[in-house]
């Protein structure tokens, strides 16, 4: 029996679209799924002619593969990925590679690292963004471990991803669970944009009382400018279909209901153990959450009334254009925040992350992808030390030549009611951390009074205590 250079275990979407891709870049591979119906099928139907070998237990599974093994797993997050690892290991030997591409939290991914590496074998923490299209054409791989194992899968994982002109969108991000905490931010800050640009949307919607169709070619306009992205782009694409049953726009009958896979949340949790504010990624959180009330939000319009109107009576294209502004700042703020918790997790968790590189990556085949990372990239190669993107002498100018019409938006969504969660806490974010003095004196100040906290003094160094009653 011929040899198969990767094995991937799990055929549903994800795991058989990376099959196909790693198969047309000229790697044999071998496929396994516990059901082995779904196998057959995928086999049948998709593999003619391709160099994809079936399989049909583990055993004959892990005997298809040349050495040292190396072992895609696509399965469900959590305890499915433990119960794989369990099932395989005993018919692995040392050095083989066991590569977890699906979302698994960091610290599971850390634990299994760890535990494996007692028995001889890899494990690679490896974040993959891109969907279901981006699986198949190219997506954006972040793998983590150790690096020897990911030379043994260098080749392969950086011609099945993405290409940008400056290289594929796949690169070593460090030890242990790296990859995974990185794609766990991405996915944070994926969720910050995803609620900027719907709140720009609901501006649009409410303020102006635009229509789907005609906040299309408003969004698609956008994506050939500052905000060129995936998102920006699928909103317009979006905005733009029918709903055949009905006629009207599909996203004027989807059910104002927003879910969540835990990523985001992660990330919010660990900004908080390391003391990084994302107050972005937090609002829209915060946001997803609100939608799920959906019954409480419909009895509560009855009930709690806002401003008489939620029309904006100025100009409708200088409301645009300060939309346009207000999302492209927030955004540049919000990346800020993302970017400030993975140089921290670098160096709570000696993961020596190369931002430049990271930002570089997310250019092709991920979520988030957008020109703004080329410049991401730029700011964190002139100073890989910046501690914030924001005091970049770019970003700077930037953020300082839109905050007018970025504060324009704002004062007119709270004017008329219209909830902007995310755009608010970048707003808030932005001044609080450009103020040099803050009011958390006073709330030190309070925490003595109440239980003899202590405080430090702008005048002399130590920790004081005031008696204050």
């Amino acid at each position: 029996m011929s040899q198969q250079h990767i094995g991937v275990v799990g055929m549903d979407v994800m795991g058989s679209n990376l099959a196909l891709n790693i198969e047309s870049k000229g790697f044999p591979v071998a496929v396994y799924n516990r059901t082995a119906e779904k196998t057959k099928k995928f086999v049948e139907q998709e593999c003619v002619g391709k160099k994809v070998m079936a399989t049909y237990s583990i055993p004959e599974f892990v005997g298809a593969l040349e050495r040292p093994r190396r072992i895609l797993l696509m399965v469900k997050a959590g305890p499915p990925v433990d119960e794989v690892i369990q099932q395989i290991k005993p018919h692995l030997g040392k050095d083989d590679i066991l590569i977890d591409g699906g979302n698994s939290y960091y610290k599971d991914t850390a634990r299994r690292n760890a535990e494996l590496a007692k028995d001889g074998l890899m494990y690679i923490g490896t974040g993959v963004s891109g969907g279901e299209e981006g699986a198949l054409k190219g997506p954006c791989i972040m793998p983590g471990g150790q690096r020897e194992a990911y030379n043994h899968v260098e080749s392969v994982l950086c011609k099945i991803a993405a290409q940008v002109d400056d290289g594929p969108c796949c690169a070593y991000i460090g030890p242990g669970a790296a990859g995974h905490y990185v794609k766990m931010v991405h996915n944070g800050i994926e969720y910050g944009d995803m609620q900027l640009i719907a709140e720009a949307y609901n501006i649009l919607r409410l303020a102006l009382g635009m229509t789907a169709t005609e906040m299309q070619p408003i969004f698609a306009e956008w994506n050939r400018g500052l905000l060129s992205s995936y998102l920006v782009e699928i909103t317009a694409n979006i905005l733009a279909k029918t709903d055949p049953d009905t006629g009207k726009p599909v996203v004027d009958i989807i059910l104002d209901k927003a879910g969540q896979k835990g990523t985001g949340k992660w990330t919010s949790q660990d900004s908080l153990d390391l003391g990084v504010a994302i107050p972005t990624i937090d609002a829209a959180l915060t946001g997803r959450n609100v939608s799920a009330y959906k019954d409480e939000r419909v009895a509560a319009s009855k009930v709690l009334k806002g401003p008489r109107s939620s029309r904006f009576r100025g100009s409708k294209e200088k409301l645009v254009k300060a939309v346009h502004d207000a999302l492209y700042a927030a955004k540049i703020t919000s990346y800020a925040q993302g970017l400030s918790l993975l140089r921290a997790a670098s160096k709570e968790y000696n993961f020596g992350l190369n931002i430049a590189e990271i930002a570089r990556i997310w250019k092709g085949g991920c979520i988030i992808r957008a020109q703004l990372l080329d410049k991401i990239k730029d700011a964190f190669k002139r100073n890989p030390d910046l501690a914030s993107l924001l005091v970049d002498s770019q970003f700077n100018q930037t953020v300082s030549e839109l905050q007018g019409n970025w504060r324009f938006t704002v004062i007119t969504a709270k004017k008329l009611g219209i909830p902007i969660p995310a755009m608010n806490a970048s707003l808030d974010y932005f001044d609080a951390y450009r103020m040099a003095r803050l009011p958390a004196n006073l709330t030190q100040a309070q925490r003595d009074y109440f239980g003899a906290h202590t405080y430090e003094r702008v005048d002399k160094p130590g920790s004081f205590h005031t008696e204050w009653l």
